[in-house]
């Protein structure tokens, strides 16, 4: 009579899958780690290089008729090309602080002045930072860039002068905001063919004293828009530069003196001066 034996569990060898299966999962475990953390120091990263502005933002969802106060509204940074021109800064809170909603905010969404019953931004200077100043300069077809700079846009300037019978050229100013072109203060103003409006004159956000400088710019020479990328904060060389030195052209620096010989009793008046020289006397 044979017996069947049946062959005896080999726990080695299960915990050696074991072993594997759980080294396999802590670097798989330790692979996803560092990755979001690599991702995590990007978004950080980018976030520290965009250029934000502070935003009166709701601090949970407002239904219409909600008030504006301390225990209904936050203060965020928001980057500033998504920012409504509308929106209300911490520096304008005390003016909007009582105010009732018109239309509902969802949370973290920034309050606009459009949004407050009754209300709208008091006035053009509520866009102004404190110590700034509003100074517009009339433009034409050729400075507007064609009436291609909006609000909100950066641009340079640059002063063309005429001195001592040469002409200059240089950056006054870079990197200025436009707050207005025209009466226009919004991206979404249109004319009635859904045009954006033509304009004369463009208002910048600058300080007491570069106001001046264009003022006076306007007042000696012709000043010019150079329009900027978004985002494009670089420094260019505001060296002042003769404007035939630009142009690769030689400097005019004879002293007044005319390269063109004069022509006197038929004859260079060089070669007269130096005939009478010799003889002692003038010929006809």
């Amino acid at each position: 009579m044979t017996t069947n034996t049946q062959a005896p569990p080999r726990p080695r060898k299960n915990w050696l899958v074991l072993l594997v299966a759980l080294i396999l999962g802590g670097l798989a475990a330790w692979a996803a780690s560092n990755y979001l953390s690599q991702r995590m120091a990007e978004i950080e990263a980018r976030a520290q290089q965009t250029d934000t502005v502070q935003v009166v933002v709701a601090k949970s969802n407002l239904s219409r008729g909600a008030q504006i106060t301390p225990d209904t509204v936050a203060v965020r940074e928001v980057p500033r090309e998504w920012v409504h021109s509308g929106a209300i800064t911490p520096d304008q809170y005390s003016r909007a602080e009582g105010g009732t909603l018109a239309y509902p905010a969802s949370a973290g969404e920034p309050i606009i002045w459009a949004q407050l019953e009754g209300r709208r931004a008091p006035t053009f200077s509520a866009r102004l930072q404190a110590g700034q100043r509003a100074v517009t300069v009339p433009v034409d077809e050729i400075s507007s860039l064609s009436g291609m700079v909006e609000p909100g846009d950066l641009i340079d300037i640059v002063v063309s002068v005429r001195n001592d019978n040469r002409n200059f050229t240089f950056a006054l100013l870079q990197s200025v905001p436009v707050l207005a072109t025209g009466s226009r203060v919004n991206l979404d103003e249109r004319d009635a063919d859904g045009r954006p409006r033509s304009y004369t004159t463009i208002t910048l956000d600058t300080t007491p004293e570069d106001a001046k400088r264009i003022i006076a710019a306007r007042e000696i020479g012709r000043v010019t828009a150079l329009l900027r990328a978004p985002g494009d904060l670089a420094t260019v060389s505001a060296e002042i530069a003769e404007a035939r030195s630009l142009l690769g052209l030689p400097s005019t620096n004879g002293g007044g003196i005319s390269s063109v010989p004069v022509i006197y009793g038929g004859g260079p008046i060089t070669n007269g001066l130096h005939m009478m020289s010799r003889n002692g006397d003038e010929t006809d």
